[in-house]
């Protein structure tokens, strides 16, 4: 199929950008891979298109001792290839295929929020934040929006339509802490049926201090949750999702399956993180 008619906007740098969601009510284009197919399946009838690609100053990295902050034009791949944080270079890994990934970028994938994607996950259990920006009385303001809040429903984030999603923010992991992305897909580069990412920090006498998990695939946003008894967490992943049942699986395989792959991502988070602390 052919995508509705809509007018194009390729914008030269950010301010004028602005000014276009400012003045018209449209869709934000960077990598393309979920949109394109969204506006050709006409699931999508966006009157306008802001091409956001010649905006080079979103196109960047920056590493701190506290996180990592990602620019909205930073490919999947290039992230990857960065290694600036272990546990999101882990999660683009298991992003669709490399063809995809050249293409497809961090931060769009996040305003995306497919409740059965990799990143969100990522953003939610490090307690991560989305830049958002904004032309408002003839000036540009930004405004922060913490995971917890940023993922509002399935395909549905905090950004509102004047505005663009200029960043993402990935704290750091801490000392003696390790992570893990567990995850089941039919297959390779397919979307999770369900998934697990944890986080673990140990105690000097390497015991568990605290533990958070984000779960994917078996729920309308990640499901994120604090494990307080490590030994019972198989138990607290179940009774915290609720999926659905599809064609690919029922709804009692993705609550027995998020419960094995949340000891298995607790379990290597440890792992990790007595290495780190080694």
């Amino acid at each position: 199929m052919k995508p509705p008619a809509f007018d194009y906007h390729a914008p030269g740098d950010l301010g004028e950008a602005l000014r276009i969601l400012a003045e018209v009510r449209g869709k934000v284009l960077a990598g393309g891979q979920s949109l394109i197919p969204m506006l050709n399946m006409r699931l999508v009838a966006p009157g306008h298109l802001v091409d956001i690609n010649r905006l080079t100053s979103l196109a960047t990295i920056d590493s701190t001792g506290t996180g990592v902050r990602v620019g909205a034009l930073v490919r999947h791949s290039a992230a990857e290839r960065s290694g600036a944080h272990p546990l999101l270079t882990r999660a683009l890994k298991l992003v669709a295929h490399p063809v995809i990934r050249n293409r497809g970028t961090v931060v769009g994938s996040l305003v995306h929020a497919d409740p059965a994607a990799e990143l969100p996950a990522v953003l939610a259990v490090l307690g991560g934040s989305v830049r958002l920006a904004r032309w408002d009385g003839g000036a540009e303001t930004r405004r922060d929006v913490d995971a917890g809040e940023f993922f509002v429903g399935p395909m549905e984030s905090a950004v509102q339509p004047d505005e663009l999603a200029v960043s993402a923010y990935f704290p750091a992991l801490g000392p003696r802490t390790g992570a893990a992305f567990e995850e089941v897909a039919r297959r390779h580069g397919d979307y999770a049926l369900a998934g697990v990412c944890a986080v673990v920090t140990l105690d000097e006498d390497g015991g568990i201090a605290t533990a958070r998990l984000a779960c994917i695939g078996v729920g309308p946003t990640p499901v994120v949750m604090d494990v307080r008894e490590p030994a019972a967490v198989r138990e607290a992943a179940v009774e915290r999702v609720r999926p659905d049942g599809d064609i690919h699986a029922t709804a009692a395989y993705r609550r027995h399956l998020v419960g094995v792959l949340a000891e298995r991502a607790l379990r290597n988070a440890v792992r990790e993180a007595e290495a780190r602390g080694a």
